[in-house]
């Protein structure tokens, strides 16, 4: 199988560094829903809204075949779809409308994904109107983490991103950013880290005010049953790591065991995060993560997710959202 050659390499042409920002309100931005002074977001009559017994305070939660895209900074937003096919049709809009914000207000969008079956519920953005439509020659595409494997390989998540997404759409081969699979993990995750550094001296990528880590416009990040993202598994010493942008193991839990991975200093300076969790396999973690399961148990990775400066929109089925489901009496 043939590849085109993504290899971090810091020879690239970059886009031009941001020169205006555009500011708007939610009601201009979003002017089909009503946001009241409390924060809480009121969804077109199509919505049926419900709030859980016990939610943390500025959580909702919302069935429709054709949920919003709309997510008030700070408030979880917890989406419920009756398919996947539902949850991949609202994921591309939300992308799409978010790639058309930021190419407009700075002429780029800085894109981080994951593997795993996340990237099969991108495949709407390579179909009609989005494969079309969306300004693919400003996308720039991370990856989250990485399995230390050729890019042939199965397990790779540039191969499977490759195959389902990006051979699909126009994003220029200099702006798809994969790891050197020739080093190894330890060197792997430096070089990686040090394109990154690269970037954002280019203007290409920028710096967190708050943190002082690269702020991303959006990641994409999908969870494991014991509720891990990207490569920070529960109970491993990275999940403590906040110096390094980029870092490494050569023991994950599940296989392959090298690996590279962003740490959580970088992912909780992202502008958004779309988390994509289906599936019952997963229902005991979201159960955990949302705060409805009493255990003195170590805060799942996913618990760990807490932007400094940015909005979390979950995409979920009902059948990961089962148990909440269960509590709620629904």
């Amino acid at each position: 199988m043939a590849f085109a050659t993504h290899s971090l390499s810091c020879r690239f042409r970059f886009l031009p560094p941001p020169t205006s920002k555009l500011s708007k309100t939610l009601r201009s931005e979003f002017p089909q829903y009503s946001f009241f002074p409390s924060g809480k977001i009121s969804y077109p009559a199509s919505f049926i809204s419900f709030r859980l017994s016990g939610r943390p305070s500025g959580s909702s939660m919302a069935y429709s075949s054709t949920p919003p895209t709309a997510v008030v900074k700070g408030d979880p937003g917890i989406l419920v779809f009756g398919s996947e096919e539902e949850l991949s049709v609202s994921l591309a809009k939300h992308t799409a409308d978010l790639s058309e914000k930021f190419c407009r207000e700075r002429g780029a969008f800085t894109v981080v994904i994951s593997g795993g079956s996340l990237v099969k519920s991108l495949r709407k953005l390579v179909e009609s109107p989005y494969v079309d439509s969306v300004n693919w020659e400003k996308w720039h595409v991370f990856w989250v983490d990485e399995r230390v494997v050729p890019k042939d390989h199965p397990d790779s998540n540039y191969k499977s991103a490759y195959d389902g997404f990006l051979s699909k759409v126009q994003i220029p081969t200099g702006q798809v950013y994969a790891i050197n699979d020739s080093l190894s993990a330890e060197g792997a995750a430096a070089d990686y880290e040090t394109c990154l550094k690269h970037l954002v001296s280019t203007g290409a990528l920028q710096l967190s005010p708050s943190t002082g880590f690269p702020k991303f416009d959006l990641m994409l990040l999908g969870m494991g049953p014991d509720g891990h993202i990207a490569s920070l598994f529960p109970g491993h010493p990275l999940l403590g790591e906040n110096e390094r942008w980029v870092t490494f193991l050569e023991n994950s839990p599940k296989p392959p065991p090298q690996r590279t991975t962003f740490t959580f200093p970088v992912i909780n300076s992202s502008s958004h995060i779309s988390l994509v969790v289906t599936g019952a396999g997963k229902a005991d973690a979201v159960h955990q993560a949302l705060g409805y399961s009493k255990t003195s148990s170590p805060l799942l990775p996913v618990q760990m997710i807490k932007l400094e400066d940015g909005e979390l929109t979950w995409f979920t089925d009902k059948a990961a959202v089962s148990k909440l489901q269960e509590k709620a009496g629904l």
